[in-house]
């Protein structure tokens, strides 16, 4: 229990950092950014979504190899889909839904053709 608590703690320290290094980026901008759209994660670590969107956009991250594992660490996790497509506009209230697998698996054929 303990040990699940402290790998816990890790990620939301590792999360607030990147939040923290977001917030400083985007400080001289105004209240929303012109051209803000989805970038293509397809493929992409985790640590990588959470370095390209902006703090202020929702969202959702989720196992989707049928194992329902809870996402701590977002270097060890590979994302499989997205939502909505790469290239779409963002405004205050789109949420982002990753789906993700361990890094070194395969993304399940089922999750391959759905939405992206």
């Amino acid at each position: 229990m303990r040990r699940a608590a402290a790998v816990g703690a890790v990620a939301l320290l590792a999360l607030a950092a990147v939040a923290a290094t977001s917030a400083e980026e985007t400080s001289g901008a105004g209240d929303e950014p012109e051209g803000r759209t989805v970038p293509d994660f397809l493929g992409l670590g985790l640590w990588r979504v959470f370095t390209r969107l902006d703090r202020r956009t929702r969202l959702d991250v989720h196992d989707v190899s049928g194992r329902d594992r809870r996402v701590l660490w977002p270097s060890r996790w590979q994302v499989c889909t997205q939502y909505p497509a790469a290239g779409t506009d963002l405004d205050r209230r789109t949420t982002v839904m990753i789906g993700v697998v361990r890094r070194g698996e395969t993304c399940p054929p089922r999750v391959r053709t759905a939405r992206r």
